[in-house]
């Protein structure tokens, strides 16, 4: 049983063909963090922001700066939508970021990142670094060992880490564990190498999985084999 953890979710994965929300899929993955929660484990949420704002892939002439800049407001909208989604669920969430946001969130405080999850409340992390040309696996991995949490669970819309790409090779086979260092070694895309090399060096399993597969968060949680287990 995890005592602490980091879950990160594509801000694509909150969405549909239609709407930047989806209420049903907000629902189903505030009902599932609201049962681990209920079964005594703390979490702390990253949500990107890609259902607002892709980057640069907007507009390839843009500034990277400023372009960065937009997808940590895009992450705040999505923390603010979903912990609100939490409060009408009947559990307490807090947004935290690393800039002040005048009284729409709370600064980044390990301290009280760890006095809320203590309260049972879950912690959702945006605006990354508050500096540009950091991803949100980054921060995943940085907050990971800031409050030396157990795992990082990184829900994707594929389902764990493959040999090749399998959207382009029908013969790629799933590796259902590989070595932190590994990932390094060959640069496998699968998550940020920054957050990669902060995982290894500071000793953070790492699991990865597909959101889309029933009820996975609560089974990647509970220790079933799902995804791809990412040891250090």
């Amino acid at each position: 049983m995890y005592k602490r953890i980091i879950l990160k979710i594509s801000g694509e994965a909150l969405s549909n063909e239609t709407e930047n929300f989806d209420d049903n899929i907000v629902t189903g993955l505030v009902n599932q963090i609201k049962e681990i929660v209920e079964n005594g484990t703390e979490v702390c949420l990253v949500i990107g922001g890609g259902n607002f704002w892709r980057g640069r892939s907007a507009d390839s002439k843009m500034d990277r700066t400023k372009a960065d800049q937009i997808g940590m407001l895009a992450t705040v909208m999505n923390a603010i939508y979903v912990a609100d989604a939490f409060r009408q669920a009947g559990i307490g969430a807090v947004v935290q970021t690393p800039i002040i946001i005048g009284t729409i969130t709370e600064q980044f405080s390990k301290e009280r990142a760890l006095a809320h999850l203590k309260d049972g409340k879950v912690v959702i992390f945006a605006g990354g670094l508050g500096h540009p040309f950091f991803s949100t696996d980054t921060i995943t991995a940085l907050r990971g060992a800031e409050l030396d949490a157990d795992a990082l669970f990184f829900a994707k819309n594929i389902d764990g880490v493959y040999d090749s790409d399998p959207a382009v090779n029908k013969d790629a086979k799933k590796i259902e564990e590989i070595a932190c260092h590994d990932i390094i070694k060959n640069n496998l895309k699968v998550i940020d190498m920054a957050a990669a090399n902060l995982c290894y060096e500071q000793k953070i399993p790492v699991v990865i999985f597909g959101l889309n597969e029933e009820k996975s968060i609560m089974r990647a949680v509970k220790g079933e084999k799902i995804g791809t287990l990412v040891t250090v």
